[in-house]
């Protein structure tokens, strides 16, 4: 069946001027050159005066507004670590019940955290593209971009101090430097394009080795810098006289190995590959598997060359799509405007909503959303496209339908099913 595309084609939103200034936030180069030069090879240092935004990122999330989310806002485990020397502090070290209805006792205690962090601990907020607003929108923004889900941390380090020894991340990450400065000391790979279960630690012995060694970026980031650091990439960073305070936007890329693991779960449903081994099989003598390693990888050839794209495209968007949630809704608000709608409303779509428009073959219209499908009469395609594809329609105006009655009907879906939002 055909798949009717959003903008931008194959599953992807149009790309609107959010997410591009997001991106230009995070990266002096052109998009075109920063995807040709660095995007999945190498470093990229942008400095403040080479970006758009003269006051740096403290709009994000500033020191007073990490203040505001350990003292005021009941913050919970894992949503902070905090690092000494190296190693993690126990969480029971710093958490506890938080009074009177609300005694479970994961809740951060501000005092332990003044202690901790006193004593040379860094802090680190967890998960605040969940938590913050700013973050929230500019985190949507930045992976419409990148069409690839997003991770905000913040890292609080104490003047002279450093979190973690050399390390490298399984995700490729973006730096913005909110506030202090901080030495930065970058090492190529010990490991090309690790996996998520591949974790430095399994080769903490070359990571040692190659952080002993000439490093292939050592700079000082101050605030409004950024950094753009492909996963694998080796680096170790230190407050300098000051506190400093950093974001770090950790993009959860899809690998060839996401299709390898999709296919040989799809390849259960071969029988030759289901097939035991024969009666009496040494699987410790390699004479013996020899045999039946030839007959499997043969049976495995022919049934990659069978694979049906579109049924491993539905598997990778099952994975993809719910790591990446749109924009937030107000709950009472859209139930007010359901209430409240007429013709000359203007429903506009969802910010950051992944979603497919699928005919079906009863000759219905099918709206494949993230965790769900809603089925409507084909005569809906026009206005639903009209919906999902603009920035705002007024309810009078959808295209398709006969009558005002219709298009409130669907409109009043629309908004029920958090795909559609009052402009």
């Amino acid at each position: 069946m055909a798949i009717i595309d959003p903008p931008g084609g194959h599953g992807r939103p149009a790309v609107p001027p959010a997410a591009a200034s997001a991106l230009a936030r995070c990266v002096s180069l052109e998009p075109e050159k920063f995807a040709a030069a660095h995007w999945g090879r190498a470093p990229l240092l942008s400095r403040a005066a080479e970006l758009p935004n003269a006051d740096g990122f403290t709009d994000l999330l500033s020191p007073e507004d990490a203040d505001e989310l350990l003292s005021r806002r009941g913050l919970r485990t894992p949503f902070l670590r905090v690092a000494k020397d190296g190693q993690l502090v126990p969480a029971a070290r710093f958490t506890g019940g938080g009074g009177a209805g609300a005694e479970i006792g994961d809740q951060v205690r501000d005092e332990r955290i003044l202690e901790l962090y006193a004593a040379g601990a860094t802090l680190v907020l967890q998960g605040l593209h969940r938590l913050w607003p700013a973050l929230i929108d500019f985190t949507r923004d930045l992976g419409t971009a990148l069409t690839q889900p997003l991770q905000v941390n913040a890292y609080l380090t104490p003047p002279g101090s450093q979190g973690f020894a050399t390390h490298y991340d399984t995700h490729d990450v973006f730096v913005l430097q909110v506030d202090g400065r901080k030495h930065w000391r970058i090492h190529p790979p010990v490991l090309t394009d690790p996996l998520e279960k591949q974790p430095w630690g399994g080769r903490a012995d070359e990571v040692s080795a190659t952080a002993d060694g000439p490093a292939a970026l050592d700079v000082v980031l101050e605030p409004g810098d950024a950094l753009y650091l492909p996963r694998g990439w080796l680096h170790s960073a230190q407050a300098q006289e000051s506190r400093s305070l950093h974001l770090t936007v950790g993009i959860r890329a899809l690998t060839r190995y996401a299709l390898v693991e999709e296919l040989l779960a799809l390849a259960a449903e071969d029988p030759r590959l289901r097939a035991g081994l024969p009666f009496g099989t040494d699987v410790a003598d390699p004479d013996a598997i020899e045999p039946e390693l030839a007959e499997t990888v043969e049976a495995l050839r022919d049934w990659l060359l069978s694979a049906d794209p579109a049924v491993v495209a539905a598997r990778l968007r099952d994975r993809a799509w719910p790591a990446a949630r749109p924009a937030p809704i107000r709950p009472l608000a859209q139930a007010a405007a359901l209430d409240m709608l007429t013709a000359d409303s203007t429903i506009a779509p969802r910010d950051g909503l992944r979603w497919q428009l699928t005919p079906t073959a009863d000759g219905r219209v099918a709206l494949r959303l993230t965790d769900r499908t809603v089925t409507l009469p084909a005569q809906c395609a026009p206005a639903l496209r009209a919906v999902l594809t603009g920035t705002g329609v007024r309810v009078g105006e959808l295209p398709g339908l006969d009558d005002d009655a219709d298009r409130l009907v669907l409109a009043r879906r629309l908004l029920r099913e958090a795909v559609a939002v009052p402009a």
